[in-house]
């Protein structure tokens, strides 16, 4: 981890799927860190044994831990949380997008989207649009997107974002991730100038539960086990670039860059592409209901 972290007394951040995985360790660190973190968890009950956790590690008061209840899965959720932070919140320092769903089985949210490109981009889209106003009142302010490497296996197809003419969830998995870093770029450039940052960082292979719709043969288990405790990542490992955004001065008016690893990344040209970027932004509004 660089040692440029600041502390982040006094300050507010919201980070999403934070009861486990990265987003529970990244919580952890910011808490360590004199933040103030809000755990944005579908599951409640799940979210408030994280908290107790996360406080007996780090050795917090518990008034640096807050949860609430998020389906990213229902706009209506959505819409009921930031009515509730925004009532109940002065200020906003860091909104962290890091929920996600990855290579479930063909569902559909609440709202009839494709599970993964619903929650992955859709519902993170409508939150953070409903809580920019409260992180231009409190900017400098920061929105990091968390995304994946797999984006480079995702294309936007605009005739089929919902997946309806065929599916397939590694694709639908790579294609929510491409969005990601998409609606990363065409923020940042309507951000311009209003003291409010977005980046997006890819975390690399992580042991979370994130991959339990991904099917191992039993008698390969074991293997597959051991496997990833060599090669794959820690949580904590995997949350270092989040944290990282979220409080290191060397990033201090970075805006529409990706890293990993806490170092800026060059993408494939189909992630950074405005046109892309800009139709996608208009079609996601018209999903989310957005009028302006």
């Amino acid at each position: 981890m660089p040692q440029s972290l600041i502390m982040m007394n006094g300050k507010t951040i919201i980070v999403t799927g934070a009861n486990s995985g990265i987003g529970r360790a990244t919580a952890a660190g910011l808490v360590r860190l004199q933040g103030r973190v809000i755990l944005a968890c579908r599951d409640r009950c799940r979210a408030e044994e994280a908290a107790r956790e996360i406080l007996q590690e780090t050795g917090a008061d518990c008034s640096k831990l807050v949860v609430k209840q998020l389906d990213l899965a229902s706009l209506r959720s959505v819409q009921a949380f930031c009515e509730d932070i925004k009532k109940e919140e002065l200020r906003l320092d860091v909104l962290i997008n890091n929920a996600g769903v990855y290579q479930c089985p063909y569902t559909k949210t609440e709202d009839g989207f494709e599970m993964q490109f619903g929650v992955n981009h859709l519902g993170h889209f409508l939150l953070t649009h409903l809580l920019l106003d409260l992180l231009k009142q409190s900017a400098p302010s920061r929105v990091i997107v968390v995304s994946s490497k797999l984006y480079k296996h995702g294309h936007i197809n605009f005739e089929d974002l919902n997946s309806e003419q065929s599916y397939d969830k590694a694709f639908a998995y790579g294609r929510s991730k491409l969005a990601n870093l998409l609606f990363t770029r065409e923020l940042a450039r309507r951000l311009e100038g209003s003291g409010v940052t977005v980046n997006a960082l890819t975390p690399g292979i992580v042991r979370t539960n994130l991959g339990r719709h991904v099917h191992v043969p039993v008698l390969a288990k074991p293997l597959f086990n051991l496997l990833s405790w060599g090669l794959f990542k820690s949580p904590e490992e995997g949350a270092q670039t989040s944290v990282y955004l979220a409080c290191s001065p060397d990033v201090d008016g970075a805006q529409g860059e990706c890293y990993a690893d806490c170092k800026r990344q060059v993408l494939l040209d189909k992630a950074t592409d405005q046109e892309v970027a800009r139709k996608l932004w208009d079609i996601s509004e018209v999903m989310v209901g957005i009028t302006t």
